[in-house]
């Protein structure tokens, strides 16, 4: 992972995880999504910054009722396969183990190298939803995964 550092998002932080978001995805989020989502029942959020301090990824993710949810995970496109992604999910896994007993979230099936980091940190593939995704060629399915917590 270099030398980033991991630490709580906050609201304050929604501005710069919305144009980091736009920068990772075709479809980004507002700053006001992010910020709801932060703010929401359940809600959890983690940065990683660089060593200068600047944002190369964050994970935002939602824990209810012994189940948590990864809602979205973005790193910067100039810094991923560098372990940002993995120590993210790491992170938000074990923020979330106390009190759930698994980690879910949805990945477009054309995100071949998302895939590949959720099956490399243990997740399995457990269903699919059909056009889930928008996209600016059409729309496109998710691939439902999980990942046991406390086995």
């Amino acid at each position: 992972m270099g030398d980033a550092a991991l630490r709580p998002a906050v609201a304050a932080d929604a501005e710069a995880l919305a144009r980091l978001h736009a920068r990772a995805f075709p479809v980004g989020w507002s700053a006001h999504e992010i910020a709801g989502f932060m703010q929401g029942h359940g809600g959890y959020a983690l940065a990683a910054e660089d060593g200068a301090g600047r944002l190369a990824g964050f994970i935002l993710c939602r824990a209810i009722a012994g189940e948590a949810e990864v809602l979205t995970l973005a790193v910067d496109p100039g810094l991923r396969r560098q372990g940002l992604g993995r120590a993210l999910v790491e992170a938000a896994a074990a923020f979330a183990a106390p009190t759930c007993e698994a980690l879910f979230l949805e990945v477009a099936d054309d995100n071949i190298a998302a895939i590949g980091l959720y099956e490399g940190a243990g997740f399995a593939r457990v269903g699919v939803r059909h056009d889930y995704y928008e996209h600016p060629d059409g729309r496109r399915d998710a691939i439902v995964m999980r990942r046991d917590l406390n086995s």
